[in-house]
């Protein structure tokens, strides 16, 4: 592989985009922040003319791979009638109602742009129906980048705290210490601490959020009965159970990971694989909480919200998810566990110590990680200059994965793709 042409075009953004990037998570590429061309089914470009399996998929969006035909057509043809009106339209409504038939909790549902804004609009809306400040979040989870949430996300081991009570840490420079002071900062998967904290503060937790996948570090999956634990909780003491779905969301199953698990929230907040890469965000709930929008108790606006083309690529993303009583989705997770299985088999032919957790739409591959990898604090302790030497590796021989091990497999990715792509993860864990 060469990069001449990636590295030449990151030092001309340098000197008109701070670090040469628009998001700071891409600041992590190798050699350079990488810069690509175009994309199509499960490849991609970059603009050194180098071919990729892509398993990135824009950080997850891209569920039905690069410029699925019928999302383009859809949106094709709304660009002809209209982009945004200051007001309503009947895609919109098409859309709620697709999403109310497919998703547990959702009675109502509401649209942004982004997950962010999603996640910052269920968090007020917890505190504004229940009228209580403080929310029980989890280390190691992500909620966007929004101060409110941008807390404890991958925090140094040694000034976390004590497990049992977590210092809240900011992510970044320009954070408010006070927007912590209603945050209860908790390890995952532990609900004996989550029912100490009910008793703390009682009658002050407006709600519990979490990824129900531990997807932004590690793709752990929550212990038996830990999810309906947070259920029974939450229930009890009048807050919201909100879930984070904003990768798991129609990609873990049709309705989400609440329906894989059983599990039904209060709140749920959805991005990634709504849209097919358009951005969409969607909080969809019970009318119960969901209504405070309705009656203007709680704000919620946005200029971009809803508007006609993303929601044109939403109704058709959904319409290709749900067709065939789901077929697409089965096809990208038998082939994720195709690559699930390898990646094991071919770890254990070269005694390596390797993990792999998740589903086979998105999983993590780990290294020389604890026996048990229940939380951030356990997964934080593997091998992560390992993972980072494993997915250059890769990128060597034509396989694109996240920089973290992260791993999206797509509606489009083929039997010919997982062949290659195992062929790549032999040589490559023989050179980590």
């Amino acid at each position: 592989m060469k990069y001449d042409r990636s590295q030449a075009l990151y030092e001309r953004s340098c000197q008109t985009i701070p670090g040469g990037i628009s998001s700071n998570v891409r600041a992590n590429w190798a050699p350079a922040p990488m810069f690509y061309t175009h994309g199509e089914g499960s490849h991609v470009w970059d603009a050194d003319g180098n071919e990729y399996i892509d398993y990135v998929l824009a950080r997850g969006p891209l569920l039905f791979g690069h410029s699925p035909q019928p999302i383009i057509d859809a949106v094709k043809k709304q660009l002809d009638i209209g982009l945004m009106y200051a007001g309503q339209h009947e895609l919109e409504i098409e859309v709620a109602e697709k999403i109310v038939a497919m998703v547990p909790c959702a009675e109502r549902v509401r649209f942004s742009n982004s997950g962010s804004e999603a996640v910052h609009a269920a968090m007020r809306l917890a505190r504004g129906v229940t009228g209580r400040n403080r929310i029980i979040r989890f280390e190691g989870h992500y909620h966007g980048w929004f101060d409110s949430a941008f807390w404890n996300f991958a925090p140094p081991l040694d000034k976390a705290g004590p497990r049992e009570a977590p210092i809240p840490i900011p992510v970044t420079g320009g954070q408010v210490a006070s927007d912590a002071d209603n945050l209860v900062v908790l390890p995952w998967n532990d609900l004996e601490l989550v029912r100490t904290a009910f008793e703390k503060y009682p009658d002050e937790i407006a709600g519990i959020i979490t990824e129900p996948i531990m997807c932004n570090n590690g793709a752990i999956l929550p212990r038996p009965g830990y999810l309906e634990g947070l259920r029974e909780l939450c229930t009890a003491h009048g807050a919201a159970l909100i879930f984070d779905e904003v990768i798991t969301g129609f990609r873990v199953s049709l309705g989400g990971a609440q329906e894989y698990f059983g599990v039904t929230p209060d709140l749920g907040t959805f991005a990634k694989g709504v849209a097919g890469g358009f951005p969409v965000s969607v909080i969809a709930g019970s009318a119960r909480w969901m209504d405070a929008f309705g009656n203007l108790s709680v704000a919620h606006s946005g200029t971009y919200n809803s508007n006609a083309p993303c929601m044109a690529a939403t109704l058709a993303a959904l319409n290709m998810l749900s067709a065939d009583e789901g077929a697409l989705l089965k096809h990208a997770h038998a082939m994720g566990n195709r690559i699930i299985d390898g990646i094991r088999e071919r770890a254990e032919r070269v005694s390596k110590r390797v993990n792999v957790r998740g589903v086979g739409a998105v999983f993590c591959v780990g290294f020389n990680e604890p026996q048990e990898v229940v939380d951030y604090r356990t997964v934080a302790l593997g091998d992560r200059d390992a993972v980072r030497r494993f997915w250059l590796a890769l990128q060597d021989r034509g396989v694109r994965i996240t920089p973290e091990g992260l791993w999206f497999v797509s509606t489009a990715t083929t039997e010919a793709d997982v062949d290659k792509t195992l062929a790549a993860v032999g040589d490559s864990l023989e050179e980590v």
